[in-house]
């Protein structure tokens, strides 16, 4: 049985690709570009590990950013302009 990627799982968790895109801010068509890529941006995986309260964490989308959960706590948040 091939279990589940973080992205898979994250999707899961939100209910559907446009669902997990308004929870984190981002573009359907930006989540199932990760999912067809297998690999999230920097944000984008920040946003679903805070949105999944780390049950799908930053660490496991970027493991090339992060080795532990315990890391992404340190991690910035995007900036967004007011």
């Amino acid at each position: 049985m091939q279990t589940a990627s973080p992205i898979d799982r994250a999707i899961a968790f939100a209910g559907s690709e446009a669902r997990l895109g308004e929870a984190t801010g981002f573009s359907q068509v930006a989540i199932n570009k990760a999912k067809r890529r297998g690999r999230a941006s920097a944000e984008m995986a920040l946003a679903i590990h805070r949105f999944t309260d780390g049950a799908v964490a930053a660490s496991e989308l970027r493991p090339d950013l992060w080795s532990r959960a315990e890391d992404v706590a340190d991690a910035p948040t995007r900036s967004v302009a007011s």
